[in-house]
């Protein structure tokens, strides 16, 4: 559903060429709408008010209204949205069936009134002049069932309009909300969103409503579809209407077909019919049913669309029809329960189904058994393991033929069999052994003895050969291991070539390593059924345990004395790797980072700063640096000791942190003084904002060891290139601005003012 454009912003998309730039600022609904797909790719930044008129949060859909224009967002966020909320939407438009916004940054100012929904009939809606407008639409619906959207219970509806039928989605799970639907005329509110494919091509119209207070009924059904007379199933098509006014019938029968959102099949005698049905609720196969639907004929079989079913009890068991292939070519079992023997050919797991392709009478044909319908969500990984059959075993499979072309005239028709579950496939017969390929086996297995024999004695000498020189060879392993280790290769590199030098020692044994934050490295195999392991801990230098070494050997072996040798040489390197990185980690952690504050410090600052000049150099950028500098810093010190003043450094720069963006440095530069690096900043408001934040920050009291101080703060600023053009130059004019702001915080205080922020920071250009 990622997509859409107003039908005031389509028509005014004509006048505007499909090379234009976008607006420099989108600041409405409207100005979004009146991009076009070209404009929208090129991801322009926007910010906006709008009213929700629909949300659903588990699937980020989110639709938003304004001045008479609608437009959907694909929206991450943790607000428990309602239909009438007004929201501040900042994010970035995108192209799609018409353009979207992403936006990951909504605000909820305020709870207000939903729009007027506006009135319109089905050409507005298939023609998607209406998308994304919050409408009303009226109908007649043909089909009430609950059905699964997103993997989540909701109530469809299919309603006929003057032109069309289109479909009502509503996050609503209440089975007793759809009494009296079928059939009745209703008024529906809700947003026009539409259908698509994959290639976001419209493929329909869909309304999403929240609940069933958006559903009116203006006039109930003459009367309850359930209680209409039965028709019997070869008579269906005397209700058909070709202008979409066809009678609703009901016929009766057993059940011996199900599958979930998508068709049963009922059967009474020798009739049988397909029903077409979005309906989830369970139905047991073999139960009496009856289905009521529109009658019409699909590809030459009669069919009910627009289906609901429901089961009426128990029914005697339908005998299934043993069939040959003939007899199914031949269209006359089509939907019939059947059962047919053939040999399996192949069998294979696909994403919906297990299929087995089983030849008769020199044909092929398919048997199908359809997953249920909750393992097509959210529980593939629970399937239950497909019915594994050797192949060329005879087999009788039993279920629903279902048939390409209904018409009988035509020849000989492909046909498929629906099985209703696993068991329905029984093995009457397995292959023989005495076959050309197990013949082929036993001639070479006879072959390989005779071979193995006459080279016992050569492999004994070459075995003593390759001992001798897999002892070099381990030798020279481990030498390059403890290279790398005082090298720059990775950590994990070498982990692994530990374990495999451990292999080495172990004569190939799987060797493997699980680091202590369950990271798992080397060759662990994939199931340890059949395997004897053994493992050595990987001590630590703070005590405990930083990982595990393992080894898999046969499970029949015996341990010998090479095990454990090879595992405590394996846990010494990697012991000895790992605290060499540790240590060179925290070498590096303390040159570029202050210790006290767990910030920057002054030289990792400079590199960032020329990073961001060089990069300034080649593109148009803007960024801004911050100095901050600690009013009376000192006199804490001073009064109350510098184990006082060290907690309140590490407070200050925990709250200068949460005021900063992720984007966002900061930097320990002295004793008192601090920096912010601002390297993604649109124009000076936004580094004055930010100022702002860390002078603010400063406004409530420090509580520290008993002990409570009240802090303030000069603030200064420049902003790359407009205030310089080196990294000296700008750190100059934010320093200079900085001891301006501390001056005129001095003045304030000695005149009893403290001032606002325009008086404490600002910026000099040098």
């Amino acid at each position: 559903m990622k997509r859409f454009l107003s039908a005031f912003a389509l028509l005014c998309g004509c006048a505007i060429p499909c090379w234009a730039s976008p607006p420099d600022s989108l600041g409405t609904v409207g100005q979004i709408h009146a991009l076009t797909n070209e404009q929208a790719a090129q991801s322009p930044a926007v910010s906006f008010e709008a009213t929700v008129t629909y949300f659903r949060g588990y699937e980020k859909t989110l639709f938003v209204q304004d001045e008479g224009a609608g437009i959907y967002v694909a929206a991450t966020t943790n607000l428990a949205l309602v239909p009438g909320d007004r929201v501040r939407i900042r994010g970035t438009a995108h192209d799609s069936f018409r353009p979207i916004v992403s936006s990951s940054d909504i605000t909820l100012l305020h709870h207000g009134e939903l729009p007027a929904p506006v009135a319109v009939d089905y050409q507005t809606l298939v023609r998607a002049n209406a998308d994304c407008l919050y409408v009303t639409v009226r109908g007649t619906v043909r089909s009430a069932e609950m059905q699964l959207s997103s993997g989540r219970t909701v109530t469809q509806l299919e309603v006929r309009m003057d032109g069309g039928y289109l479909r009502v989605v509503m996050d609503n799970s209440d089975p007793a909300k759809l009494n009296g639907l079928t059939d009745a005329e209703v008024e529906i509110n809700g947003v026009d969103s539409g259908r698509f494919d994959g290639k976001m091509q419209q493929t329909g119209v869909l309304i999403h409503t929240t609940d069933f207070s958006g559903v009116h009924i203006l006039s109930p059904p003459a009367m309850d579809a359930w209680s209409i007379p039965a028709t019997r199933m070869d008579l269906v098509l005397r209700a058909a209407n070709t202008r979409e006014m066809t009678e609703r019938v009901r016929v009766e029968g057993t059940i011996t077909y199900y599958q979930p959102a998508s068709m049963a099949i009922l059967q009474d005698a020798s009739h049988s019919i397909r029903v077409l049905t979005s309906a989830i609720n369970p139905l047991r196969v073999g139960d009496r049913g009856e289905a009521i639907g529109i009658p019409f004929v699909d590809n030459g079989f009669l069919t009910l669309k627009l289906g609901q079913i429901r089961a009426t009890g128990a029914a005697g068991p339908i005998v299934p029809v043993p069939v040959t292939w003939d007899d199914l070519a031949s269209g006359k079992h089509s939907f019939d329960l059947v059962s047919i023997e053939g040999t399996v050919v192949t069998q294979v797991r696909e994403h919906a189904q297990d299929v087995y392709i089983i030849s008769t009478g020199g044909h092929l044909f398919t048997a199908a058994v359809r997953h249920p319908f909750v393992y097509q969500w959210e529980d593939r990984d629970k399937l239950p393991p497909m019915q594994e059959i050797e192949l060329r075993s005879r087999v009788r499979v039993t279920g629903v033929a279902i048939l390409d072309d209904g018409n009988p005239f035509n020849g000989a028709a492909a046909f498929g069999i629906l099985l209703r579950n696993g068991s329905d496939v029984i093995v009457l017969e397995r292959p023989s052994p005495l076959t050309v390929p197990h013949l082929i086996l036993l001639v070479l297995l006879l072959l390989a003895i005779v071979l193995a024999v006459g080279a016992r004695s050569w492999a004994v000498e070459r075995k003593m050969r390759r001992q001798s020189l897999a002892m070099a060879y381990v030798e020279h392993r481990r030498s390059r291991i403890l290279e790398d280790i005082n090298g720059s290769r990775p950590i994990h590199n070498i982990l692994e070539q530990i374990t495999e030098l451990m292999s080495c020692k172990l004569d190939g044994a799987p060797c493997w390593c699980r680091l202590a934050d369950g990271t798992e490295l080397g060759n662990r195999p994939g199931s340890l059924a059949g395997f004897r392991t053994a493992q050595e801990e990987i001590p630590a230098r703070a005590g405990g345990a930083a990982g595990t070494l393992f080894a898999a050997f046969d499970a029949l072996s015996t341990s010998r004395v090479a095990e454990p040798q090879a595992l405590a040489m394996g846990a010494a390197l990697a012991a000895l790797a790992m605290e060499t990185r540790r240590l060179y980690s925290d070498l590096m952690h303390r040159s570029e980072f202050d210790l006290l504050t767990d910030t920057l410090n002054r030289f990792s600052l400079g590199k960032r700063l020329d990073d961001l000049i060089a990069q300034g150099r080649e593109s148009a950028v803007l960024f801004g640096l911050i100095y901050i500098d600690l009013d009376h810093f000192k006199q804490i010190n001073d009064v109350h000791g510098h184990q006082v003043g060290d907690l309140f450094l590490q407070e200050v720069a925990l709250r200068m942190k949460q005021q900063i963006r992720s984007v966002d440095a900061l930097a320990r530069i002295g004793g008192d003084e601090f920096a912010a690096l601002l390297p993604d900043v649109h124009s000076r408001a936004d580094v004055e904002e930010i100022a702002g934040r860390l002078r603010q920050c400063f406004d409530a009291p420090f509580a520290l060891d008993n002990v409570t101080l009240k802090g303030s703060v000069s603030v200064g600023f420049a902003l790359y290139p407009q205030d310089a053009t080196t990294k000296d130059l700008l750190c100059h004019a934010a320093d200079v601005a900085m001891y301006a702001a501390k001056n005129r915080n001095r003045r304030a205080e000695h005149g009893g003012a403290r001032g606002d922020l325009g008086a404490r920071s600002g910026a000099i250009r040098v």
